[in-house]
């Protein structure tokens, strides 16, 4: 009697336990299913945001290529513009820079003759080439002992008076047919910057100012110009 009660009770555990142990399964089951609709959610988010990031990609190198093309459009433009001013400007500087050397040529006889200077005559617009080397020179004084070469600029700057210098002292390489001649130097213009024609009568350059229908030498009255050669 004791027997079987305690068979049927252990036969009753056992089901029970079987009961409970399937149970379980059935809710790691279900609880499987719900990792799996998680994941898959997950991965379609992941997807989803994947896609925005490369059309947001695209939509970025969209914009830069079109920003790179602008601002090359830009460029040019700028570009287009700065060569534009450029050109009037030296269209300007050259139209005022004959009306200078046309003022300057007219008066410079008798600005250099006021300086103890006597001058025959004047040419403009000497340029060439001797041994490689190009030259121009805008006006040249002469007369049998000297002669005296004259740059002319709308602004005058040191630079150009450097380079003007050094063509100076090549003048008789130029010009060799003044080879026996005394050279002088003088810088017209209509406006210095720089402190340029005080640097130039430094360098023993006489300094002709143009302004309105005149010139007029601007260097002290006991001046005395620099030979080149």
């Amino acid at each position: 009697m004791d027997t079987a009660l305690t068979f049927d009770k252990i036969w009753q555990l056992f089901q029970e336990t079987d009961r409970k142990f399937k149970e379980t399964d059935r809710k790691f089951q279900e609880t499987d299913l719900k990792f799996q609709e998680t994941d898959r959610k997950f991965q379609e988010s992941q997807r989803a945001w994947e896609r925005r990031l490369q059309e947001t990609d695209r939509e970025f190198q969209a914009s830069q290529r079109a920003l790179d093309l602008r601002f090359q459009e830009t460029d040019r433009m700028f570009r287009e513009t700065d060569k534009k001013m450029k050109a009037l400007q030296e269209l300007f500087e050259g139209q005022w820079g004959k009306l200078v050397e046309s003022l300057v040529e007219g008066d410079l006889v008798r600005l250099l003759g006021k300086r103890g200077i006597r001058i025959n005559d004047t040419s403009t617009r000497r340029k060439g080439s001797r041994n490689g080397e190009s030259y121009e020179f805008d006006i040249i004084a002469h007369n049998g002992e000297e002669i005296v070469i004259v740059e002319v600029k709308t602004t005058l700057r040191v630079g150009p008076v450097e380079k003007f210098i050094a063509h100076l002292h090549r003048a008789k390489h130029y010009l060799p047919e003044y080879s026996a001649h005394t050279v002088l130097g003088a810088v017209a213009y209509l406006r210095a910057e720089q402190a340029s024609d005080q640097y130039a009568q430094n360098q023993g350059l006489f300094v002709i100012r143009a302004t309105g229908d005149s010139a007029a030498i601007i260097n002290p009255t006991d001046f005395q110009p620099r030979k080149f050669g």
